[in-house]
């Protein structure tokens, strides 16, 4: 197999992050001598992240074993997912800004376990595809606050964040967001898009909406617009592009990536 220099976005802030936490790792358990430093250990991790990577390009790229590629990348996926940041925290952060954007996402996977018909819940009828649902929290400057555990693809947006008690801490820390209309029903302090009023009596039709509420459902989509640039920052991760992986391993995965983003 033939190997070739290559490079990636990612910062070295991110780079020394996983480094260091590494090094912690290994002098906690006592770790005497391994294949790899842990800076090159962090290196393999993020270009499997980054670029998804499969376990045999990287095992010729760094001159190690498969197996040892495998072990390496899921110690460096847990380190990475210990130090995302909980809902509690990141509604600390969301209280700092005038106002946050929810929204759900589907991050595609393999479809799996068809035989026994366990790949049901995962597919998603809006989309098509199955896939796993997470909720995104970003701030008015598209930068990402907080990525929700996934659920399965067929579980509604309202759903997922009710789940994770996404709008009861919304509530009560007072912050203001905006979603979609996936999120109708929602507390007062997540706003909705404006929908078409009841059904008028005479004519049967939907009472359609006034030029105020269309604009005003205009201004709620440029500012929802913004939480969709958050969104997208997830999958530059190649590896969330689509999960091959267990979807309980997605989770994991997710929250490695998240803190990754975090660190800038």
């Amino acid at each position: 197999m033939l190997s070739y220099p290559s490079g990636m976005a990612v910062s070295s802030r991110a780079l020394n992050l996983l480094s260091a936490a590494i090094r912690r790792a290994r002098r906690e358990m006592g770790s005497r001598w391994r294949r790899l430093d842990p800076g090159r250990q962090a290196l393999l991790v993020l270009a499997y992240l980054r670029k998804g990577e499969t376990y045999a390009d990287l095992a010729c790229g760094f001159g190690i074993g498969i197996r040892t590629v495998y072990r390496y990348v899921r110690e460096g996926i847990d380190l990475l997912a210990a130090m995302a940041p909980t809902l509690a925290q990141a509604i600390e952060v969301a209280q700092g800004k005038a106002f946050v954007i929810l929204d759900g996402s589907l991050l595609r996977i393999d479809r799996v376990m068809m035989a026994s018909k366990r790949d049901r819940p995962f597919y998603s009828g809006k989309w098509k595809v199955h896939g796993v649902n997470v909720q995104v929290l970003a701030d008015p400057a598209s930068r990402l606050v907080w990525v929700s555990p996934a659920l399965p693809g067929s579980v509604h947006d309202i759903k997922a964040a009710r789940h994770h008690d996404i709008l009861t801490a919304l509530e009560r820390a007072g912050v203001m967001a905006f979603a979609d209309t996936a999120y109708q029903g929602s507390p007062e302090n997540v706003r909705t898009p404006l929908r078409s009023r009841r059904q008028d009596p005479v004519t049967k039709k939907m009472k359609p909406l006034s030029a105020g509420q269309r604009a005003a459902n205009t201004a709620h989509a440029r500012i929802r617009a913004i939480g969709e640039r958050a969104n997208s920052q997830l999958k530059n991760w190649r590896i969330l592009r689509k999960i091959r992986s267990s979807p309980s391993d997605a989770t994991n995965l997710i929250k490695a990536v998240q803190t990754l983003i975090l660190a800038g």
